[in-house]
């Protein structure tokens, strides 16, 4: 998968990490009102609660989650968004435990967080699987996808869907990274995920597990020299600020899960789920479609902030997909033989 200025090819995205949480009060069933189908709807109010800052892809989709949910249940179902993890001290993985303990009601968080509890979700991450935007968004959608969100009842949730998100990126202070060789040596951030770290220690990076809320200081102070995430990211966190190099290399996708607790989720009317499982199907269309003009607007921005931006050559990609189907049997361990199978014989490998 591939992001180019001409946006020729996949957008690859997930969802690592904001959530929705549980309000304190749970429903408000004080009134009802009337949908579409003439259903009574209960008044049902919900604080989402996310990782990333306002304004970000992620913050985005929650919003329009929110609306679509108020829309379609005429104003019963509110949903309020919380930004900058607020909710959960910032700490994505406790997010998970607080969601399945129900602490929290629901959250979208990035199934890179997920694969620390499930590690099915790894699949997604398997760096160069999807050859497009199209086919990522199959897999999400289809049965693997299926089987990721109902692996999550294990957990106490209940998953709603899988959000799509751009592919990640390699941003850092030193040089252009044009083929794995550049990666020598390159102190390069990467989440708290053993996939990652076997993949660009192998490459011949330093790759430096860290909570994504430290980056930003360790940049500027030269403790890394480099991070890795989605296209959006940089942006949103304002790296660059602190970086002066964004390389296209789409190495790695992951999703966003819209997940529920369980019995937060089993506990509401019928008519409620399915306002808010048709809020999510309808999110699920419209990030996707957000994501391609959201890479313009991004590589625009950073690029007008002085950050030099370059794409991989085609010989470039080959050598780092080549470099990364070598780690296959390595990532089988970490996702799991017969998911790991599933995964590659949907994408025709």
């Amino acid at each position: 998968m591939k992001i180019t200025r001409a946006l020729t090819a996949l957008a690859l995205t997930g969802l690592a990490g904001s959530m929705l949480t549980a309000c304190s009060t749970g429903s408000d069933t004080s009134g009802s009102t009337g949908g579409d189908s003439g259903a009574a709807v209960e008044s049902t109010s919900i604080r989402l609660a996310l990782g990333d800052p306002a304004g970000s892809a992620v913050a985005n989709a929650a919003n329009h989650f929110a609306e679509q949910a108020s829309e379609l249940s005429d104003g019963a179902v509110k949903v309020e968004v919380f930004t900058d993890g607020t909710l959960f001290g910032g700490d994505q993985n406790a997010a998970v435990n607080l969601l399945g303990n129900g602490t929290l009601e629901a959250t979208i968080i990035s199934t890179s967080v997920y694969a620390s509890f499930e590690p099915r979700m790894n699949a997604i991450s398997v760096p160069y699987l999807f050859e497009d935007m199209d086919q990522f968004t199959g897999y999400l959608q289809g049965e693997p996808g299926q089987e990721l969100l109902g692996s999550l009842e294990e957990q106490g949730i209940s998953g709603l869907s899988l959000l799509t998100r751009t592919p990640r990126v390699i941003t850092n202070s030193k040089t252009a990274i044009e083929e794995p060789a550049d990666l020598e040596g390159l102190k390069l951030r990467v989440p708290q995920n053993e996939l990652w770290v076997k993949f660009f220690g192998d490459l011949g990076a330093n790759p430096t597990p860290m909570d994504f809320k430290e980056v930003y200081t360790a940049l500027q102070l030269g403790t890394i020299d480099g991070q890795e995430n989605a296209l959006e990211v940089p942006v949103a966190n304002k790296l660059f600020e602190v970086q002066d190099h964004l390389s296209l290399t789409n190495h790695i996708s992951d999703a966003w899960v819209l997940g529920f607790n369980q019995e937060e989720f089993d506990g509401y009317s019928a008519e409620v789920q399915d306002v808010l499982r048709e809020a999510a199907a309808d999110t699920f269309e419209w990030k996707r479609e957000a994501d391609d003009a959201q890479v313009e607007e991004n590589l625009a921005e950073l690029e007008e902030q002085g950050v030099k931006v370059n794409e991989l050559s085609d010989a470039g990609r080959e050598e780092f997909a080549q470099r990364a189907e070598e780690l296959y049997p390595t990532f089988e361990d970490l996702v799991g033989a017969e998911f790991m199978e599933k995964s590659l014989d949907f994408v025709g490998r």
